[in-house]
């Protein structure tokens, strides 16, 4: 990468406020009084990612609502299959 294009993007980085935000998390990491033990794992939760527990619990309950989803499309195939079965055998009106 040239100097040019480092130049660049660290201005890129700047407009985009990133810069102080790195900034900000690293001294905020810095005086922290009890280091953690997984730093990166800090600076993420400090930009607003999940903690694991929080991922998992998001994955849980996709989990959740893929199944129901799954029943929900299973009964309203078998309620468009009896609605069918009702047609078919319902005598059909005449106009005289």
């Amino acid at each position: 990468m040239s100097e040019s294009q480092k130049e660049t993007f660290r201005k890129y980085l700047e407009q985009a406020g990133a810069i102080d935000v790195l900034v900000k998390v690293l001294v905020q990491l810095y005086e922290e009084p009890s280091k953690p033990k997984q730093a990166l794992d800090y600076i993420k939760q400090c930009l607003g990612s999940p903690t694991p527990a929080e991922f998992e619990a998001v994955l849980a309950e996709r989990d959740g609502l893929q199944k129901q989803l799954e029943e929900a499309n299973q009964q309203i195939a078998e309620l468009q299959a009896r609605n069918v079965d009702v047609a078919s055998r319902e005598p059909t009106a005449k106009f005289h």
